[in-house]
This record gives structure tokens, sequence and C-alpha cells, in this order.
């Protein structure tokens, strides 16, 4: 009953959590696998039941996107005024969050919780301003889509090509009170895009080929809907701890398979991963740690860390519990995660004599686990893990000395019971051989314990029992005196011979975890993989108090990695040696099964992907590995193996990485020089050739045509050549400012003037702060900046429309702008058109261009320690390119020299 009891009072921790949230408001998610699924509607439509409830429901801050469902469900609901904020000489709105403290509804409708605030703002994010909300004791109602979770940044990228830069941590959503998944099937989905319920139509094209493809749609609602079912599981687990539910809730499978030091675990191991793998259920592999493990010999202490390796290997959870009751402790921890089944091995034949207690570990489960499945599997596992290479016995916890000792002991104990017979009644004598038996239990074990209880008793009776000095007992009293000091004496040298394992067994376990978190912390440190390799060298040199070498494969052979201390070469035995190790997986050299012969001991490093290389120890002097250090390095190995492939994938993803990046900036380069070397060649040759065969009988009219032709072709294949040689001047970084103080009205008129010919058509406004100062610039590179936004904003933008170059200052910055009236750059390739050869993909036809304007741009910009970046122009029409330079103190003319000019 008392285990009963303490199964069904709540957790601390959910206890706490539990008050926490009777003071904060609660967080209701509306997820979505992507932009239009309804997320935002289903909001409002919820928030006008709980209106018709009576509950005071207001809106902080909604997005329609122009949608007119939407914007009918907004009209019908109070909405708190925005927050304009200034920024970049623009008015900006935001949801105002101190009005909303003020106002202090019931639920508030906060849209977009990834959103990024416009400085100024109290917080940076959205989610920061909701949990100020909900800190003040205010729900809210907010919307998310699967994309903008933290963790899924390079997923996303991945499948659908783009990188989202409005994220936020994965904690906040789950932390959410409550999760409401909006769904929507991609067919339908691409139907209310092509209907123009989602984007305008000019975005939904752009959406349809960049984003909204029936695959990445499809992608992003499983991520959705997995996230979905997590969370509302981790609430379910949650809901069981604050209400104290013992008994496990079914909704998921999870399997537990309990293992122990027989030969069987294997077995059993294997079964779970299979029934696992068959219905895609996770599965933890749970050992139980009592008193009596460190008692065991090492080949069961061998065969347990095997065992748990291979449920590592296998793609199980590994975990070790502490108790004295296995079938308790396995049916708690079942209990704790929600296990739906736990595999343990059919219990073995007990002979008559063993007592009830005895009984065996499966059946005590079998009769706690009335709430779960339990597999029983069959058959005696006889295939037995030899050990692969040898270690040193163990020394003997006792020996001969120990019952001397312990004779001596009891001796001491008589002694004594000779000064307290002085004072005190014979059964207080008892006591002292009590303290000498427990002392001995606890220095030198079990064995010279129970000598010292028959010597103590035989002692007792001897010395201090009437008749003294002799066995005959003559009070009855003293007959029940000296049985129950047997007793006494003899659980007494148990319990603290137990408790002297179970100290022993702590102090190692201690030992070993340290160590390996030691290796951990090392390992997780190194960045470059010859940091690994130095950490994983001289972590196992100063574990075996040896030497170490990791060896690694270099175009088709073993070649020494690291070393530690420092190593060149092997020996022909140890190189034979290794190579075997590396050829079959297997530990071989000194102390092993295999080339014993040769001076070093290597041990494969294996990954799950295969080998990966092989660790080498030796030991100083003809010492041997104990038991407990092969372990320790087993695992050592096993944890290097994995750093030093993370150290590989890494190396192989950044070589994938730019591998990609050349073939593109080559195919990019291919059809530039295609395309604009050749268009103009092709122009240059056919109005030459027209001027050379039909000269004479052409009119002074086309003639001068013609020559305009060549001059135009030649100008623009002399600015493609001049964007090659200053991109090539920027990437070795011979590009330098020859700075100076400088009016940027000149710099932005002598780039107008010079466009002169691109602008024909367009309308070019000028605004620059009449108070501008003089910027510390190169007027030529500047120059050259203004021409190539300049030429990119004729490009981009109709016939007709006018071009903007605005400037203003700000604190210590100059604020520069120019903006076209085209289509805009979509917001995932605003970063990316600053890239060598990338340009924006156009919607109806394929615009002239190499892609390097832009490029040429941001080199110039930031060599001038300013910024550039694209961004949406006014109301979303068009692009603004803007440039942030940074403001100094112009020299003054003192009144020398003016006078003297």
């Amino acid at each position: 009953m008392a285990d009963n009891d303490r199964d069904n009072r709540p957790s601390p921790d959910a206890l706490l959590a539990e008050a926490q949230k009777e003071t904060r408001g609660r967080l209701k998610i509306f997820l979505g696998a992507a932009p239009g699924v309804g997320k935002t509607y289903a909001m409002l439509e919820t928030a006008h039941e709980r209106q018709r409830e009576g509950v005071d429901v207001v809106i902080g801050v909604v997005e329609t996107h122009g949608r007119k469902e939407t914007e009918r469900l907004v009209r019908d609901l109070p909405a708190l005024p925005s927050r304009i904020v200034d920024y970049r000489g623009r008015p900006f709105q935001e949801m105002d969050l101190e009005a909303i403290l003020a106002r202090r509804p019931r639920i508030v409708l906060v849209d977009e919780l990834a959103h990024t605030n416009v400085p100024g703002s109290r917080h940076i994010k959205r989610y920061q301003d909701v949990e100020d909300i909900l800190t003040a004791g205010i729900d809210v109602y907010s919307t998310l889509n699967i994309q903008h979770l933290e963790s899924l940044n390079d997923v996303i990228e991945r499948i659908a090509g783009i990188k989202v830069r409005e994220t936020l941590p994965d904690s906040v959503l789950a932390t959410a009170d409550e999760i409401e998944m909006i769904d929507l099937p991609p067919e339908d989905l691409l139907k209310r895009l092509a209907e123009g319920k989602v984007y305008v139509p000019e975005q939904a094209r752009r959406a349809v080929s960049n984003f909204f493809s029936a695959g990445n749609l499809t992608a992003l609602r499983e991520m959705a809907l997995r996230h979905a079912a997590e969370r509302v599981d981790a609430q379910m687990l949650n809901y069981r701890r604050a209400h104290a539910i013992s008994g496990p809730w079914p909704t998921r499978e999870r399997i537990i398979v309990c293992i122990g030091d027989d030969t069987a675990s294997a077995r059993l191991v294997r079964t779970a991963k299979r029934v696992a793998e068959r219905r895609s259920a996770p599965w933890m592999a749970v050992y139980v740690e009592t008193s009596r493990h460190g008692g065991l010999d090492e080949p069961q202490k061998d065969r347990i860390a095997q065992t748990m390796r291979l449920a590592e290997q296998l793609g199980g959870e590994t975990v070790t519990l502490q108790g004295e009751d296995v079938a308790a402790e396995v049916v708690a921890f079942a209990r704790e995660r929600n296990a739906s089944q736990i595999v343990v091995g059919r219990p073995r034949r007990r002979a008559w004599w063993r007592l009830p207690a005895a009984t065996s570990v499966t059946r005590r489960i079998l009769a706690k686990s009335e709430d779960f499945d339990v597999l029983l599997v069959g058959g005696e596992d006889t295939e037995r893990s030899p050990r692969t290479f040898e270690t040193k016995a163990p020394e003997q916890a006792w020996t001969w000395t120990s019952y001397l000792i312990a004779a001596i002991g009891v001796a001491a104990a008589t002694g004594l019971g000779f000064v307290i017979d002085l004072w005190l009644p014979v059964p207080n004598i008892s006591v002292a051989f009590l303290v000498a038996v427990m002392l001995i239990a606890m220095r030198l074990g079990r064995g010279a314990a129970v000598f010292a209880s028959v010597a103590s008793f035989l002692s007792f009776n001897f010395f201090f029992t009437e008749p003294r000095f002799s066995f005959a007992i003559s009070d009855s009293q003293n007959i029940l005196t000296i049985v129950f000091f047997l007793i006494a004496a003899i659980i007494v040298s148990n319990l603290a011979s137990r408790v002297q394992v179970q100290v022993d067994a702590t102090k190692t376990s201690a030992r070993r975890t340290a160590n390996l978190y030691e290796f951990s912390r090392k390992i997780a440190a190194g960045a470059t993989r010859d940091d690994v390799l130095w950490a994983v060298v001289h972590h196992v040199a100063a574990t075996i108090r040896g030497k170490s070498l990791v060896l690694l494969p270099d175009e088709g052979r073993l070649s020494i990695a690291a070393g530690y201390p420092p190593e060149d070469e092997l020996g022909d035995k140890d190189a034979g040696a290794a190579d075997w190790t590396w050829a079959n997986g297997r530990p071989s050299g000194r102390g092993s099964t295999t080339l014993p012969a040769a001076d070093w001991l290597f041990l494969p490093l294996k990954t799950a992907r295969g080998p990966i290389g092989v660790l080498g120890m030796q030991m100083a002097g003809q010492e041997q590995l104990t038991p407990e250090d092969s372990r320790l390095l087993e695992t050592l190995a096993d944890q290097a193996a994995v750093a030093i492939e993370r150290t590989i994938l890494v190396a192989d993803v950044e070589a994938a990485r730019l591998a990609a990046e050349t073939d593109r900036l080559r195919s990019a380069l291919l059809s530039s020089l295609s395309h604009d070397l050749r268009t103009p060649l092709v122009s240059i040759l056919g109005a030459a050739s027209s001027l050379i065969n039909y000269g004479d009988a052409l009119e002074a009219k086309d003639r001068r045509d013609l020559a305009g032709t060549i001059q135009d072709e030649a100008e623009r294949l002399n600015r493609f050549v001049q964007n090659l040689l200053d991109m090539t001047k920027l990437g070795s970084g011979a590009l330098k400012p020859n700075a100076d103080w400088a009016d940027l009205n000149d710099v932005v008129r002598a780039a107008v003037d010079r466009s002169g010919k691109l602008l024909k058509g367009r309308q070019i406004k000028v605004d620059i702060d009449a108070g501008m100062p003089l910027l510390r610039l190169d007027s030529i590179l500047m120059e050259q900046v203004f021409f190539n936004l300049l030429d990119n904003a004729c490009k981009y933008s109709p016939p007709g429309s006018q071009v903007t170059i605005w400037a203003r200052t700000s604190k210590d910055l100059a604020l520069i702008e120019v903006c076209d009236q085209g289509a805009g750059i979509p917001e995932a390739d605003r970063e990316r058109v600053f890239d060598m050869f990338y340009r924006v993909e156009a919607t109806d036809k394929q615009t002239a261009g190499t892609g390097l304007g832009l490029a040429i741009c941001r080199g110039i910009v930031e060599a001038h320690d300013g910024t550039i970046k694209a961004e949406p122009g006014l109301h979303g029409a068009g692009t603004c390119i803007v440039i942030h330079l940074p403001l100094g103190a112009p020299p003054t003319l003192d009144s020398n020299e003016t006078a003297g000019v």
C-alpha cells in the first residue's frame, strides 16, 4: 500500500507547474503547415465564439493580407490601435504592448507569433511581447507556421530551398497550453492560392514557383502533424503527473526491455528492436543496478555493458536504474514513461527448496504489471561473448590475513568485554562484539565478518556466560541471549558488507562517470578533426597511464593521425595488428586473443555507418588492463568514433557545399558569358557587317543608327568586362577606396548623368536632404555603386515608372535609398541578390544581366564600412536598395586658410 500511495501522489515538479499556471495566462497556438491554411481565420472564429460567451476579447494585432473573409471577421471584434514606430524615416505599425497591459482583456489575439519587431520596440521578437502578456495573467491566441521553428530551419532550407529568416525557439511551442492544428491538403491550398485567397496574383505566381509546390507542402504538412502529435503526447504525460494518475494510458506504443547479467539479454534486445520496428514505436533497454552488482564476476559485467551497447547500436535508449527491487523499479519506470509493453525473458526453473522471496524477476513483473502487456521471450541464448583481449584479474577481496585480522578484532572485543563486565551486566558485553563484527564487515568483507560472528559467539559463550570458561550454558536466559547475539551478528555482518560493496560500486561508478564526462567535454569542445583527435589520444593515454594513438584511413591504408606522446610510425607487428583490427572490426594486439605478440593493443572505432579508424594503446611496463578499464576504454572508443565521425561529416558537408557553390558559379558564369558577351558581340558584328556591305547604299540616318548600335553594344560589353574586373579586384582585396570628403549630391548627379541613356523613358527623382554633410568616400567607386543601382532599377521596372534616390541623416549614419516601381524582389531572394551571378527569375521574360552589379555594390559599400540590403518599396511595390554609410566630422578651414583662398 505504501508504494501505491507514493505512486498516486503528484510529483513536486507537477505541483509547482500547476501553481505557476494559476497566476499565468494561457497560450493557445493555431499551428499550420504553410501560409494560407486558415490559421488566422480559425483564430478569429474561436474569438467570436468566446465573445458570444461573454468573454472580453480584443485584437492586439491581426494581419489580414487583403483576404476579404478575414477582414469581415476582424471588423466585428474590438481592436486596440497599433503603435507607430518611426524607422529609417518611415512610419511602421506595431502591436501596442503597453496598451494591452493597461487594458487587461481576458483574451488578446496576437497574429504571426514569429514576427520580428521594428527596431525601437520593447522586445526584438513578438513572442517576447506575448511572454509579457502571459505573465500579466492575460490569455493569448496566436498563430504559427511550422517553418518558423528554429530546430527546423536547416530542414526547411533543404526541402524548399528557402532560408526562413523569422524563427522562434522550439520552447515557445513546447510551453503552449493548447495547440490547435489547422490542416489543409496541399491540393486545396494550391487551389486557394490560384483563386487569389492567399496572395495577390503576382505574389501567388512567384509563390507557386518558389515555395508552394505539392512536394514542399506535403513535407511541411507531415512535420506540422508530427510536432503537434509529439506536443499532445507531452501534454498527456504532464497531465498524468499533475493528477497523480499511476496507470499508463496506451495512447502511443512504447516498449521497455528489461535486461540482466545472463546470456539471454542480447536476445531480448534484438526481440524488442524487431517488435518496436514493426510498430514504429520508441523503445528502451533498462538495467536495474542492485547491491549485488558489485559482486558480479567480470564476464557478467561485460555482458551487461555489451548488451547496453548493442541496444544503443540498434537505435534504442538505454537507462540504468538503482534499487533493490528490480521488478518494482522496472514497473515504476514503465508507468513514468507511459510504456505499453514490457519485454522480459522466460523465468528459469527454480529448485523446490528456494524460498518464496527468491521468486524470479519475471514472475514479480508479471504480478505487478496488470496495466501493461508483458512479452515473454523464450529460449536460452547460448551464444556467449568471449573477451577479445585479456584483462588483469581483480585482486581477491580477502585472504588468510583477513581472517587473522578478524581474529585479532574478536580478541580485542573480548578484552573490552572484560572491562565492561566490571560495571555492566553480561548482555551489554554483546555490543562490543557487534561493533567489532560491523567494523570487520566494512573493512574485510562478508567472509571475514561471518567468521568474526561465529568467533564472537564462541568467545562470548566461553568467557562471559555462566559457567564461565566453558561452552556449557546453565541459565536458560543466557541461551536466548547467546542465540540472538549470533543471529544479530550475522545480520549485521551481512548488512555492513553489503553497504561497503554498494559504497565501492558507487565510487567506481562515480570515477567512470567523471572520466566519461571529462572526455565528452573535451571532444565536444573540439571544433576541428585535429582538436578532437588530440583530445582522444591525450585522454586515453591519461586513463591507461601509457601511450595512445589514432589511425585513420588515408588513400587506402591506415596512417597515424594523432598520438600522445607523438608517434610517427609503428613496427611491422603492430602495423599488422592495426590492419587486422581495421579489416575485421575486432580488437587485436597485446593482451588480446589475436596477434598477442604486438606491443600495442588496438580497438576498432566504429559507428552506425561502419568503421572509421583504429584506436591504439600501450600500457606502461608489463601491466594489463583491469576489467573496469577495459569496459571504460570500449566506451571511450565508441564516443571517440562518434566525435571523429562528426568532424568527418562536417567536412563532407562543407566540401559538398563548396562543390555545389562552385558548380552554381560555373553555370552562372557560363550563362553570363554566353548571353552577355555573345549578345552585344552579335549586335556589333551585325551592324559592322551592314556598314561594310551596304554602307554606300545606306542613307546617312541609317548609318548613324548602325554606328549608334555599335557604340551602345560596345559600351554594354565594356560595362560587363569592367564588372568582371571590379569583382576580381574585390575578391582579391586589391580594390581599396581612395577615400576623401565628398558631397553626396555631386556623386549622385554624376551617376545620373552617366546613366542618361539607361534612364530614357523613366522619371528620375533625387531627394537628398539639404543639410546632408560631406561624406568620407571614394567618389569614383560610389559613383559606380549608384550607376549599378540605376542600371538595375531600369532593368526591373516598367518604362515610364519613377526611380527615386532618397538620402537623410540619422544619428551617426547616412541613410540612402534607391527605389524603383518594378515587380519587387521576393523575400527569400533579398539577401541572395547580392551574391555573385545570382539573378532573380523574371515572371514574364529573362532580363539581361550578369548578376554582378549588386555584388559589386555590396563589396564597395562594405569597403567604406557601410551596409547594403534590399527592402520592399512603399506598400510592398517595387524594391528599395538601402545603404547605410558612417558619418564623420569633415575638416573645417580656419580663418587664415579662408583668407588665403
